[in-house]
């Protein structure tokens, strides 16, 4: 049977491709998300990105009954958010927290996550491949 997964991205990841490429590598997440559905065709996958929160909280709610999974990047939200964790602990979907780069090796400010503790699990430090791993640990 065919899996149903959003990948939900919070503020700035629009810029993937554009800004720190030492950090965030070289491609737009467009062009990482085209070649998931290439490696992942089994899967029907969708992508949504903002840079409020408040869209990123109904994102959340609006998908969570029609999906089997969420991948989560939610950026500088994640150490800040109670908004966010409140809707995913309000969902029984399972959420994956990701992030593109180790944030526990880089400002202290980054090392506390609000969301974490209300998701299945968190995969960070692997570039764009923490997606795809992220993916792999729902299916």
């Amino acid at each position: 049977m065919r899996k149903k997964v959003y990948i939900i991205n919070g503020p700035n990841l629009n810029l993937l491709g554009k800004r720190e490429n030492d950090i965030y590598g070289n491609l737009s997440f467009e062009e990482y998300f085209e070649e998931m559905k290439r490696t992942f065709p089994q899967t029907d996958l969708f992508y949504f990105q903002s840079n409020v929160e408040g869209e990123l909280v109904s994102k959340i709610q609006e998908v969570s009954s029609e999906c089997d999974g969420i991948i989560l990047n939610a950026a500088a939200y994640t150490h800040t958010s109670v908004a966010i964790a409140d809707a995913i602990s309000a969902i029984e979907t399972p959420v994956v927290e990701v992030h593109i780069s180790n944030v526990t090796s880089r400002e202290e400010f980054r090392h506390t996550s609000l969301i974490t503790p209300v998701c299945r699990g968190l995969i960070l430090g692997f570039g764009l491949n923490s997606y795809s791993l992220a993916l792999a640990s729902l299916l």
